[in-house]
C-alpha cells in the first residue's frame, strides 16, 4: 500500500522539486513578498533585513560543514569502516538493510542530531556496498531517523528551558527535562516513531523494475600509497608520531571535558570526530587525503546557509513568524495548544530552519498564550520542538549534509520523505494531544 502511495510522490517530487539552491531562492522571494503584503513592511526594509542578516549564520554554517567533513574523515578510517561493514553484515536482504539503517539513524539522531546525520549517511553507503537495494530509499531511510532529534538528548528547546537563566525564565521558570524529554508523552512519541519509521520505510520499497540501484564501485573510497623515496617534507606528512601526539592531546581534552560533566554539543561532536580521525588515520597525509574527498559534498552548505540566514532575518524582523504563530495559537484551547504550537512551528520551520532561532521567535507568542489558557507549558514547548523536527522531512536545509555524503540530490529522497511527513505528523499530533 505505502509503496503504491510513495510511487506518485517520488515522481511528483522528481518532476517539480528544484535544486535546493533554487528552493532557497524561491523561499527568499516568498518571505519578502509575504512580509510586504501581510506586515506592511516596505520593500527597502525587507532588503535591509535580508542583507543585514545574511551572514548571521556563519558560525553555524562552518559547524555544519565540519559535521560533514569530520564525520566523513572519521568514517573513512580503516577501523571505522570495518566496524560499519560488520554492522552492515547483519542485514541479509534489501528489506533488512532498510530496517537496519532506519533504526541506526533513529538511535544516533536521538543521541545527537549531527551524529545522526553523519552516521546515517555513512552507514547507508556501507550497506549499499554489500546489498542490492534502492539507493534513494536507503538514503531517505537514513534521513528519516532525523525526525526524532528534537525529542532526544540534544533537543535545543527542552535543553534551553531546563537551563538556569534562559531567556524566558521570568515567564515559565525552569522546566526540567523530566517534564519534556523524559516525560511519558514524549517517550511514547519517540517509541512510536522507532516502530513506525522503519516499518514505513520497509513498506515503501519499490518493485525491482522501478528501483534505482548504484554501482558499489562508485562508493569505494580512494586509496593512497606512501612514496617509495620520501623527501623530508613527505616524511613529516607521513609521520605517525605527529598524529599520535596531537590526537592524544585532543583525547585528553575530551576525557577531561566529559569527566567534569560536559555534554554533547555540535562543537564537541566535531572535535570528537576530528580527534578520532587524526588518531585512526595514523598520518597527516592520510587525514588530508580523506579531507580532499570529504569537502566535495559541502558545496550546498557553503552557498545556501547564508540565504537561510537572510530569510530568518526577514521572518523575525518583519514580525511575519510571530504573526503566523499568533493566528494559529488563536485557534487553540488549553488542551489543543500543544497541537497548534506543533502546526505553527512546522510552518515557520520552512523559513526559520533552526530550533533555537525558532524558539526565540515563537516563545514570546506561545508562552503567554499557554499561561492565559492554563495549558501545559512543557507539552506546549515540546509542540514547538516537534514541529521544528517534523517539517525537516521535506525541508532540504538539514538534508544537505547527508546528501553531500551520499552523493544524491534532494529530489532523489524527498518523495519518500513526504510520506513520513504525513504519517509522523499523525503520530506526533496524537501524542501531544491525547497522551
Amino acid at each position: 500500500m505505502l509503496a503504491f502511495i510513495s510511487r506518485p510522490m517520488v515522481r511528483i517530487v522528481d518532476r517539480y522539486l528544484p535544486d535546493p539552491f533554487v528552493f532557497v531562492l524561491v523561499l527568499t522571494l516568498a518571505a519578502g513578498l509575504a512580509a510586504v503584503l501581510t506586515q506592511g513592511t516596505g520593500p527597502l526594509e525587507v532588503i535591509t533585513y535580508w542583507g543585514d542578516g545574511f551572514w548571521s549564520l556563519l558560525t553555524f554554517s562552518m559547524q555544519m560543514l565540519l559535521v560533514l567533513v569530520t564525520g566523513y574523515m572519521m568514517a573513512s578510517t580503516p577501523l571505522v569502516r570495518r566496524g560499519l561493514a560488520a554492522l552492515a553484515g547483519l542485514a541479509q536482504s534489501a528489506g533488512g538493510a532498510i530496517l537496519l539503517v532506519s533504526l541506526v539513524s533513529l538511535a544516533a539522531s536521538w543521541i545527537n542530531w549531527g551524529f545522526g546525520l553523519v552516521v546515517g549517511a555513512l552507514f547507508a553507503k556501507e550497506l549499499a556496498r554489500k546489498i542490492k537495494v534502492d539507493y534513494r530509499l536507503l538514503v531517505a531511510s537514513a534521513y528519516s531517523g532525523f525526525i526524532v532529534w528534537h525529542g532526544g538528548l540534544a533537543g535545543s528547546i527542552p535543553l534551553s528551558v531546563a537551563t538556569e537563566g534562559h531567556p524566558f525564565a521570568d515567564i515559565i521558570g525552569i522546566v526540567p527535562t523530566s517534564d519534556t524529554i523524559f516525560a511519558l508523552f514524549n517517550i511514547c512519541i519517540v517509541a512510536a516513531l522507532f516502530i513506525v519509521v522503519p516499518l514505513v520505510n520497509r513498506a515503501m520499497m519499490p518493485k525491482e523494475e522501478e528501483a534505482v540501484y548504484i554501482d558499489p564501485a562508485l562508493l569505494e573510497e580512494n586509496s593512497y600509497s606512501r612514496p617509495e623515496n620520501p623527501t623530508p617534507a613527505e616524511r613529516l606528512e607521513n609521520s605517525v608520531v605527529l598524529s599520535v601526539l596531537v590526537g592524544a592531546g585532543g583525547a585528553a581534552w575530551l576525557i577531561q571535558y566529559f569527566a567534569t560533566g560536559g555534554g554533547l554539543s555540535l562543537n564537541v561532536i566535531n572535535f570528537l570526530f576530528l580527534t578520532l580521525a587524526i588518531l585512526l588515520h595514523g598520518t597527516p597525509k592520510n587525514l588530508l587525503n580523506a579531507l580532499t574527498d570529504a569537502v566535495k559534498g559541502g558545496a550546498g552548505i557553503v552557498i545556501q546557509f547564508p540565504f537561510y540566514a537572510g530569510i530568518m532575518a526577514i521572518m523575525v524582523q518583519s514580525g511575519l513568524a510571530a504573526s503566523i504563530s499568533e493566528h494559529l495559537v488563536g485557534l487553540a484551547s488549553a488542551a489543543t495548544l500543544p497541537f497548534w504550537s506543533f502546526i505553527s512551528a512546522g510552518i515557520v520551520n520552512f523559513f526559520v530552519p533552526s530550533g533555537g532561532g525558532q524558539w526565540a521567535v515563537q516563545a514570546p507568542v506561545i508562552l503567554p498564550a499557554a499561561e492565559a489558557l492554563g495549558a501545559d507549558i512543557a507539552r506546549t514547548a515540546m509542540g514547538v520542538a516537534w514541529g521544528d523536527a517534523w517539517t525537516n522531512m521535506v525541508q532540504p536545509f538539514w538534508a544537505l549534509p547527508i546528501l553531500g555524503i551520499a552523493g544524491l540530490r534532494a529530489k532523489d529522497i524527498m518523495g519518500f520523505c513526504v510520506v513520513h511527513l504525513i504519517l509522523s505528523g499523525v503520530v506526533i499530533s496524537v501524542g501531544l494531544t491525547f497522551l
